[in-house]
């Protein structure tokens, strides 16, 4: 079998790792291409894979730890992706919170699986408001050290590429993408939206043919690294909501999102990002917060029926417990006077100190 094209791409939390690898393997399997997907996370549950899932995509989903602390998992999961989709393309998408991924996931990649996998540059997306704080001296709305996170993806992504820029004007866009361009001055800095569409066939373009990936190595604190992730709570969490007769599930989701974003503003919390998909069948709504309570963004439509699948991802810094407090709050205050409903899944969790599989530098 030929070698399968790899495509990492990584990037804080929020900054749109999911949002693009949907888009850019529709426009692959559009071409006739065989696509997979991996999605990684601390804990399993996650929104990314179901949204994923809910387009029929083909996704392995490496949960428990970071690809880099599981690299046999990562591993496990491009070989299956290769033996039973005889994937041309697999998209991988990182741990949000990671870093260091050059030395423990790249070079190791090319030492055990040279024959099987031909991996593209690294490419870092960056969400533009949190860029523009951290490139200006700022902290990005975080703790200083899930900020020193932020920029050390930063430094090793081979390609920078600067997401959601309809958000921008021109003129803004062009002047984060020079002043990026200053900071990494060794660095492909380039600019993408998946909401209209512009400069995601040139991002595709530039990592789908370039060679010699890798040469990235970082400086690191881990102790600080650790510490960087450790200040956020994760939470994962799944319940199924019934009715008697059929609901328009929009309005709870809204509901629920409103609720989380006003605990953010109300408690000041500085959010990695917040992630609820409800799930009714094949259809489906979003909501995310990325950052302070006005990032609030819902997309989809669940329709109406009369079961519900709701699974929640909240990435905040706080404790684990105080998380799960606040998250079950907002989901009694909507759910439990209205609607019978069962959690499925539950855990929350502070993440471990990064211990890498390997280390090549």
């Amino acid at each position: 079998m030929k070698q399968t094209r790899l495509i990492i791409a990584g990037g804080f939390l929020g900054a749109g790792k999911t949002t693009l690898i949907w888009d850019v393997a529709q426009r692959l399997m559009a071409k006739g291409l065989r696509v997979g997907l991996i999605t990684n996370d601390q804990a399993p549950e996650l929104v990314d894979s179901r949204l994923l899932r809910q387009a029929n995509l083909q996704v392995k989903e490496v949960a428990g730890s970071c690809f880099c602390c599981n690299f046999d998992g990562f591993t496990n999961a491009i070989k299956g992706l290769r033996k039973e989709v005889e994937a041309d393309v697999i998209l991988a998408e990182p741990v949000g919170s990671c870093a260091d991924l050059t030395a423990t996931i790249i070079r190791p990649l090319k030492k055990y699986l040279d024959t099987e996998v031909l991996v593209s540059p690294l490419t870092g997306l960056s969400d533009p408001m949190r860029l523009k704080s951290i490139i200006y001296g700022g902290d990005g709305g975080l703790h200083e050290d899930a900020a020193y996170i932020y920029r050390k993806q930063l430094e090793e992504s081979e390609v920078i590429l600067i997401t959601k820029t309809d958000l921008l004007t021109e003129t803004e866009q062009e002047k984060l993408k020079k002043d990026t361009q200053t900071c990494f001055p060794h660095t492909t800095v380039m600019t993408a939206s998946v909401q209209n569409g512009i400069g995601v066939l040139e991002w595709l373009d530039e990592v789908a043919n370039r060679q010699g990936s890798g040469k990235k190595i970082l400086d690191i604190d881990y102790d600080k690294y650790a510490h960087g992730e450790a200040v956020l709570g994760w939470l994962n969490g799944t319940v199924a909501v019934t009715d008697s007769k059929p609901v328009y599930w929009d309005i709870l989701l809204k509901d629920i999102m409103n609720g989380l974003a006003k605990v953010v503003k109300k408690e000041k919390l500085r959010v990695g990002h917040i992630k609820v998909i409800a799930e009714n069948g094949p259809q489906y709504a979003v909501g995310n917060i990325t950052g302070d309570a006005a990032t609030l963004q819902l997309r989809g439509t669940a329709g109406s029926g009369e079961n519900l699948k709701l699974i929640v991802n909240a990435r905040v810094e706080t404790t684990p417990e105080h998380l799960n407090e606040l998250v079950k709050d907002v989901l009694a205050t909507a759910i439990d006077d209205q609607y019978d409903n069962e959690i499925l899944a539950w855990r929350f969790l502070q993440p471990g100190r990064p211990n890498p599989t390997h280390r090549i530098v």
